[in-house]
């Protein structure tokens, strides 16, 4: 069975559309037999993903950005726990903006020496999240995978605003967008709940990595590490305005100086974390909103789960 290239044309900006001509050159130069499908709206590339895992297509490459990868990743995910069998590999080629789960994972940047790692047939398996949120007041649910992040508050709340601001784009929109967010001070009272502790009371954010760098810039979770088998999730309450934008840069710091060395912040890790909130809040999977208005999420892990085409490899 061939490899199942999955390609949106809108990833940076039409960069993959405009690379697709190039892309094929350097698949078949690598000698990879593939066949090729371009998503057409959101979310079809989790349609595509899920029939090409259903077909048998080994292994399945995303063509896009980080949006991309997600839809590919949890349709594959998907397919594979309706069939109860391992994902297939997927293989991930540059074509966004910031490409944040490349750069995670060290990926090369470049498409000729991206098409080189998928050729060689190495795998690494990577943990994968899993958020299960709830709206009461539509009474539905919602489950999502993410490779990268997940969040409710704050940062939801920034994705949120951004998606208003259509004059603007890449970073200095999210900026924009963050600053818009820490004006309006959104404050949520929760209860959390993981493996081995508890939490009650005010918190402005809640992130669940497992990776550290999210939108191109921030380290929301920087001690997440995709293969430990746990959520590094980050919570704590900044009630003013002044205090937020005082920890801003330091959510640009991946090391000594992040914004999780302030005494009001905390991070840990877990492989199960439940959450309430008094008041409803968005949140977000890998930067897609599953909802405005939640008052119930639930993140797990699936450890060792996903077979990247990497270099090198890591026991299991």
């Amino acid at each position: 069975m061939p490899a199942k290239v999955i390609l949106n044309p809108y990833a940076g900006r039409w960069k993959a559309l405009r690379l697709r001509t190039a892309l094929e050159t350097e698949l078949n130069h690598a000698g990879i037999e593939f066949d090729l499908v371009q998503t057409e709206a959101p979310r079809h590339g989790i349609e595509l993903a899920y029939q090409a895992t259903m077909a048998g297509y080994s292994p399945i490459i995303s063509a896009g950005g980080d949006g991309s990868i997600s839809e590919v990743v949890n349709g594959i995910t998907q397919a594979s726990q309706l069939l109860s069998a391992p994902p297939p590999p997927v293989g991930l080629l540059p074509m966004g903006t910031a490409n944040d789960l490349m750069v995670n994972l060290k990926l090369p940047l470049n498409l000729t020496q991206a098409v080189q790692v998928i050729a060689s047939g190495n795998v690494r398996k990577i943990d994968l999240g899993k958020v299960t949120a709830w709206d009461d007041e539509k009474d539905s649910v919602q489950v999502r995978y993410f490779d990268n992040n997940s969040a409710i508050g704050l940062e939801p709340s920034v994705t949120l605003i951004q998606q208003e601001i259509k004059w603007l784009r890449g970073t200095l929109r999210y900026l924009l967008a963050t600053l818009i967010a820490i004006i309006r001070n959104p404050q949520w009272t929760m209860h959390l709940q993981w493996v081995n502790g508890e939490y009650h009371g005010p918190s402005t954010l809640v992130t669940a990595g497992n990776n550290p760098l999210t939108g191109g810039l921030f380290y929301m979770a920087p001690h997440a590490d995709p293969f430990d088998g746990l959520i590094s999730f980050v919570y704590g309450s900044m009630t003013t305005r002044r205090k937020i934008l005082q920890l801003l840069p330091r959510t640009m710091k991946p090391g000594p100086g992040s914004y999780v060395e302030h005494p009001d912040i905390y991070e840990l890790n877990t492989n199960w974390l439940s959450i309430k909130t008094e008041q409803p809040t968005p949140v977000h999977a890998d930067g897609e909103i599953m909802f405005e208005r939640t008052s119930r999420i639930e993140y797990q892990i699936l450890a060792n789960y996903l077979p990247i085409l990497m270099y090198g490899s890591h026991p299991d």
